[in-house]
C-alpha cells in the first residue's frame, strides 16, 4: 500500500495559477493535491477557473477518471459528440478514453473543481498527466 505523508493543510492563496499545456485564453488551475505537492499518486484535484472565451482542447486519457463539479459560472462541456451546459453543482464523471473538453462561452469567470484518478495517465504519458 502507497505511503501517504501525514496529513497537512495549506491555503489555496499559497499556491500560483498555472495554464497548463492544451488549455487557452485565461484557463488556469490550481493543483492543491497530486503527486507534486504529496504522495498523494491516485489522485489530482484542482480548482480551475475560465476567463470569458477561455477552454481547454478536446482530449482524452488512457487510464484516467475525471470528475467536473462546477462552484460558479457556466460552461459548455463536450463530451463525446454531445454538448452540455454545465452551470452551479453540476458535476459530470468522464471515464477513461471518453473525449472532451470544457469552455466558458459566458460573461464571468468559470470556476470549478477537477478530481482526476489516478493522477498520471500512464498508459499515455509515463511523464505526466495529459
Amino acid at each position: 500500500m502507497e505511503q501517504v505523508k501525514p496529513l497537512w493543510f495549506k491555503s489555496m492563496s499559497d499556491i500560483p495559477w498555472q495554464e497548463y499545456p492544451g488549455h487557452f485564453g485565461g484557463a488556469l488551475s490550481k493543483a492543491l493535491v497530486g503527486p507534486e505537492q504529496s504522495s498523494a499518486g491516485l489522485i489530482d484535484f484542482r480548482i480551475s477557473r475560465y476567463a470569458p472565451m477561455a477552454y481547454v482542447e478536446v482530449h482524452s486519457h488512457s487510464v484516467q477518471y475525471q470528475i467536473y463539479y462546477v462552484l460558479e459560472g457556466e460552461g459548455t462541456l463536450l463530451i463525446g459528440e454531445e454538448r452540455r451546459v454545465m452551470k452551479v453543482h453540476d458535476y459530470v464523471l468522464v471515464p477513461p478514453g471518453v473525449s472532451h473538453g470544457i469552455s466558458n462561452q459566458g460573461l464571468d469567470a468559470l470556476v470549478f473543481f477537477v478530481i482526476t484518478t489516478p493522477a498520471v495517465d500512464q498508459a499515455a504519458d509515463p511523464g505526466g498527466k495529459q
